[in-house]
């Protein structure tokens, strides 16, 4: 059975080229042959070239073997991943000693026996293979970096509209199927599309996330397919595209919906072909890559007004998950509050809780931004706030909804906090206007957490976002 490979033969004269290709066709399934070494280049960029056996000497140069390192030098400054075996007629140590420093991988020398010739040339095919192995290796640890950088936060939420979220990524994460999750800006795209990741079967390889807003158009096929050293001005080495850093895992392209047609036609066809071919190359390259989409554009209202295509947009959807904004999951806003202060808490060394009059504030403001902007907020309170409450007036003091005119849609009455927003809303509402002051909702709160908790001071401190001592505190002062 013949190994898969393909070996290329350069030498001058005819009778060795139809010697070697004769003996080698027996055993390699690619075998090309020429006698002219300037065509080494082309060949090596319209095959896939493992070995080159090469001829040290040509016309120019009889016993020297300067020609043979001169192209040695050329193969592998444009393909360092190619196996070089230099051979000459007039062989001796020092020359061979020399090819190897080079960077040769061996040296054989007319005229030799079959078997000799066979041996070197399976040993080139192995070290071949393993050095393709170390630089796809480096060279997509060296994407990856450049890939997975900035922080990654929990995707929450136990509201109805979430958990029916949560219920149709499970079910379309055990599948390959691609992804198109829609929703305003900040409403968590990105973190869904990892959830959605790490709940696949191709957990344990990449997550490959590029907001497709953010680069040029010039650059987009060099972001994603990747590029060869001196494609362009700017393409000093060879770079990694975001497909193949996500082969086997998941690729995930943020706002779909600014690419262009041109490229989105180009798209269409890497998602058809499962191919891609990096800028300045000529070889492809197939890749296995779960595709999860996101925007906050109105695709099938893009595809009217001719905006964009819609055999790509059926491509891309054959799941679609829609993320409610924040205003209409107002259950999860103590959630999220409580998560992000821990957080940004942690992350600048400090030791804050949200007081109740503060959490009733955040669940009426509107969110334009969604829960970006709630994780905005409260870090900007965290480092703006001097004391132990959390002071969130300081940077929500806009667009808080009028007294009673929002709604919590949650139907589960085990959520603490939610249960001392909805009192206190009841409350203004019935005009009671005793409420306004700050120690009477306060006390309230304290009162009604510590009642659901059965007087435990721990967990109805929890709920409050309060310290253990920060409750007995407000126990001792309102006598409760």
């Amino acid at each position: 059975m013949k190994q898969a490979g393909a070996i290329l033969v350069v030498d001058d004269n005819p009778d060795i080229l139809v010697a070697v290709q004769l003996l080698l066709k027996q055993h390699y399934q690619t075998v090309i042959t020429t006698d002219n070494p300037f065509d080494i280049g082309k060949t090596l960029d319209e095959h896939q070239v493992e070995v080159i056996l090469l001829d040290m000497n040509f016309d120019r140069d009889a016993i020297s073997g300067q020609e043979g390192f001169y192209w040695l030098k050329k193969i592998l400054t444009q393909d360092p991943s190619v196996v070089v075996v230099l051979m000459t007629a007039y062989g001796d140590i020092k020359l061979a000693v020399d090819a190897i420093k080079a960077g040769a991988a061996d040296f054989i020398a007319k005229p030799w026996k079959n078997e000799q010739l066979l041996a070197v040339i399976a040993a080139a095919f192995s070290h071949a293979k393993d050095k393709q192995k170390v630089g796809k290796l480096t060279r997509k640890t060296q994407g990856l970096n450049q890939a997975l950088n900035g922080q990654k936060f929990e995707f929450l939420g136990q509201s109805l509209a979430m958990k029916q979220v949560f219920a149709t990524i499970e079910k379309a994460a055990q599948t390959d199927a691609n992804i198109l999750i829609t929703g305003e800006s900040g409403t968590g795209k990105e973190l869904a599309a990892h959830a959605i990741h790490l709940a696949s079967k191709r957990s344990e390889q990449a997550f490959i996330s590029l907001d497709m807003g953010s680069i040029a158009q010039n650059l987009f096929e060099s972001e994603l397919f990747g590029h060869k050293k001196g494609a362009f001005t700017d393409a000093k080495i060879d770079r990694v595209g975001r497909f193949e850093l996500a082969h086997g895992g998941s690729l995930f392209l943020d706002e779909l919906s600014n690419l262009p047609l041109s490229q989105q036609t180009t798209l269409l066809a890497v998602l058809q072909n499962r191919q891609i071919t990096p800028v300045g190359g000529s070889k492809s390259i197939e890749v296995d890559i779960r595709l999860i989409c996101a925007t906050n554009d109105n695709l099938p209202q893009a595809v009217a007004q001719s905006r964009f295509r819609q055999d790509l947009l059926y491509r891309i959807n054959t799941v679609e998950i829609r993320l409610p904004p924040l205003r209409e999951r107002v259950d999860d806003i103590p959630l999220l509050a409580q998560y992000y202060l821990d957080y940004f808490c942690h992350k600048y060394k400090s030791s804050l809780t949200i007081a109740p009059d503060d959490m009733l504030a955040l669940c009426r403001y509107t969110w334009p931004g969604n829960v970006r902007e709630l994780a905005h907020a409260i870090e900007r309170a965290v480092i703006l706030t001097d004391g132990d409450l959390l002071d969130i007036r300081s940077v929500v003091t806009k667009e808080v909804a009028p007294e009673g005119e929002y709604e919590v849609t949650h139907d589960n009455e085990n959520i603490p906090h939610l249960k001392q927003v909805k009192s206190l809303t009841a409350k203004l509402d019935s005009n009671d206007y005793d409420t306004f002051n700050l120690e009477t909702l306060e006390q309230r709160a304290v009162g009604a957490s510590l009642k659901y908790h059965q007087g435990n001071v721990s967990q109805a401190a929890k709920a409050l976002g309060l310290t253990r001592g920060a409750m007995y505190r407000r126990l001792e002062k309102y006598g409760l």
